[in-house]
């Protein structure tokens, strides 16, 4: 049974899990062909946070095609708890066939990412599910660790010669919607963000929202966007399918 966000291991004094146990490069690792650590890079395009604008689908940032898909996954809340714990230690991109490694920037870096503050009705701050109380990292039952704003990964997808870099933008850490978005970095074939949203309904179903922007990258990607759309619709429908399966699965 998945553990609440009260009763996942902290961070502080606990092993943190090696390379071989869930992905994560040390902060030393280089950025592909650069000498600059990924972590100090900056994303490449400007409208940072603009999957979360409501008017995304009919004003999308100049040049960008936006996207939004809503797919239902189940009802309940144990339905919500794996659906958001899978979405938020990279899941959904690990059940749709990528490879994800995340690489490890130093504190100073983390510590000084934002995490927004959510509240009750009656004006009670939330805790973050994603951080202990005293702002340490968090982890699910199986070891892996909740992402945070600031994270930085490179995905892989099988086939595909070369490690895709992104980061993390934000992350959305509320009683009943949680998730993330990560824009792109020097060497993705696409300029742009990407949201995934788990939400728990009133009416006790569970849904996922995935919303984008993007463009390619470079003249070499704008050559193939027929293909690089048919690939991003095929990814997506992935995406869609990824945490609906039995909840066993992914235990």
């Amino acid at each position: 049974m998945l553990m609440t966000a009260s009763s996942q291991v902290r961070a502080r004094g606990a092993r943190m899990p090696g390379i071989g146990d869930n992905g994560r490069m040390p902060a030393s690792h280089p950025a592909p062909n650069s000498e600059t650590p990924l972590w100090l890079v900056p994303v490449t395009y400007g409208a940072v946070g603009g999957t979360q604008a409501a008017d995304l689908l009919r004003y999308p940032p100049k040049g960008y095609r936006p996207i939004e898909r809503r797919v239902r996954l189940g009802h309940g809340a144990e339905r919500f708890e794996h659906a958001w714990m899978q979405t938020l230690t990279w899941g959904i991109q690990r059940r749709s066939g990528f490879r994800v490694r995340v690489i490890d920037a130093p504190p100073e870096v983390t510590d000084a990412s934002y995490t927004p503050v959510s509240f009750e009705p009656d004006g009670t701050p939330i805790e973050p599910a994603t951080l202990a109380a005293d702002g340490e990292q968090v982890f699910s039952p199986e070891g892996e660790p909740l992402l945070r704003s600031g994270d930085t990964a490179l995905l892989r997808l099988l086939l595909w010669p070369v490690d895709v870099p992104c980061r993390v933008v934000y992350v959305v850490d509320e009683p009943a919607r949680k998730g993330f978005a990560y824009g792109t970095l020097p060497g993705h074939p696409a300029r742009g963000e990407e949201s995934f949203i788990v939400e728990h309904r009133p009416d006790d179903s569970v849904w996922l929202t995935i919303r984008a922007f993007s463009r390619p990258s470079g003249w070499l990607y704008w050559l193939g966007y027929p293909i690089s759309r048919l690939t991003q619709a095929i990814i997506t429908r992935r995406y869609e399918r990824a945490l609906t399966g039995p909840i066993a699965d992914a235990r």
